[in-house]
């Protein structure tokens, strides 16, 4: 098979990857991103293996169709002539896909269908996918969903405590990053332990309970707006704070710009929802330091909640943007955990170092860092291949 494109369509990006799979050997060949689409002034990027710069420039692009054209355009530059395959991130399967799928005219038809569960995400992803079999119909596909990892939780779990008739239309906690989540069980194998917590923490954040690598409770639920707050998303909400909105005669456009764009670290600072310019701000801005204080409370209370789900807790894994990067928050969201075993060593810590608990505690606190790409094109090759 020739080199696998992993592409990873936002609200108003894509990002793609291309990857050489030789067996076990995993190359990552090249990585880029399209940024602001739709906006006036885009960015485009291209690296080769490492960090080796291969195009970064302003570009405008009017739309995803666009945008992915300038990523087919930088690997034709490169000598690239075809791909064996391409995979996409699908954030929502829904009710109706628990596994990675290859594109076919039915499995179209109900990503069509899905779009109400997740109106954000889903019409560039699909757009992505269409687009995709216009310019290269010959290009097998395969689609990659968020949830799926999520899908094998027990129903105790995934239920609202709503009447029965919800939950047989699909109205449940589906949960979200699973392709990060299922890239570290992968990585990490034993070293996962029986009962562990793994915080994906980024713009948008989440985190999974496992009990022996399975998952047992997720904090996302229906859409990627659950759970504790994120950069611009409000995390869980009293329902009656939406019915006190909808009272004021707010519309479902306001609402849904208010709670995944105005919301989370943007809202509370006032400032911004980046978590460096934020803990930078700390000192002399109150609304940064609040912003920065309720995220990790909020992330030390899901903690807490889903060590009692385990019975306990021997794993702790931080992933993604914050998780990987930002020893201040990590620091912050373990003070007080000692009562399940949680210490860390400050020095291992603040140099990012694999594990960063003290030798000798109970729960080991592991940093791991995620890759969604490869697992998409993991999922590829092993759809495409017929494994």
């Amino acid at each position: 098979m020739g080199l696998i494109l992993s592409l990873n369509a936002g609200s108003s990006s894509l990002k793609f990857a291309a990857y050489r799979m030789r067996g076990r050997e995993e190359e990552r060949v090249f990585s880029g991103a399209a940024e602001e689409i739709g906006g006036p002034q885009g960015r485009f990027w291209l690296r080769g293996a490492g960090t080796n710069r291969l195009a970064d420039r302003k570009q405008r692009f009017a739309d995803h169709k666009e945008a992915l054209g300038a990523v087919f355009a930088a690997f034709a530059e490169q000598g690239v002539k075809g791909f064996g395959a391409a995979g996409h991130r699908i954030v929502h399967g829904g009710p109706f896909f628990s596994a990675p799928q290859k594109v076919d005219r039915e499995v179209r038809k109900r990503l069509e269908q899905l779009i109400p569960f997740a109106p954000l995400h889903l019409p560039s992803e699909i757009a992505i996918v269409d687009e995709v079999a216009r310019a290269r119909p010959d290009l097998p596909q395969v689609v990659c969903f968020d949830t799926a990892f999520h899908r094998s939780m027990p129903e105790i779990a995934r239920r609202f405590a709503l009447p029965g008739k919800l939950w047989d239309e699909g109205v449940l906690r589906y949960g979200f990053h699973g392709l990060s989540y299922e890239f570290v069980v992968g990585k990490l194998g034993r070293d996962l332990g029986r009962r562990a917590i793994i915080a994906h923490l980024g713009n948008g954040a989440s985190m999974a309970a496992l009990r022996d690598g399975v998952p047992a409770d997720t904090s996302m639920g229906l859409t990627p707006t659950g759970g504790f707050m994120m950069g611009t998303r409000s995390g869980d909400l009293d329902p009656g704070v939406i019915l006190y909105l909808l009272r004021r005669g707010a519309s479902k456009q306001q609402l849904e710009n208010l709670l995944d764009h105005e919301s989370g670290l943007l809202g509370v600072s006032g400032l911004t929802s980046d978590m460096r310019s934020l803990i930078e701000n700390r000192d002399r801005h109150p609304g940064a330091a609040s912003a920065v204080e309720m995220f990790c409370y909020q992330a030390r209370k899901f903690i807490g909640a889903y060590a009692a789900v385990l019975g306990g807790l021997d794993t702790l894994v931080f992933t993604a943007g914050i998780g990987e990067r930002s020893s201040e928050v990590r620091s912050e969201i373990c003070r007080g955990l000692d009562f399940l075993g949680v210490a860390l060593d400050e020095s291992a810590n603040d140099h990012h170092a694999e594990v960063i608990s003290r030798a000798g505690s109970s729960c080991t606190v592991r940093v791991v860092a995620t890759d969604e790409d490869l697992m998409i094109a993991r999922h590829t090759e092993r759809v495409i291949g017929g494994a």
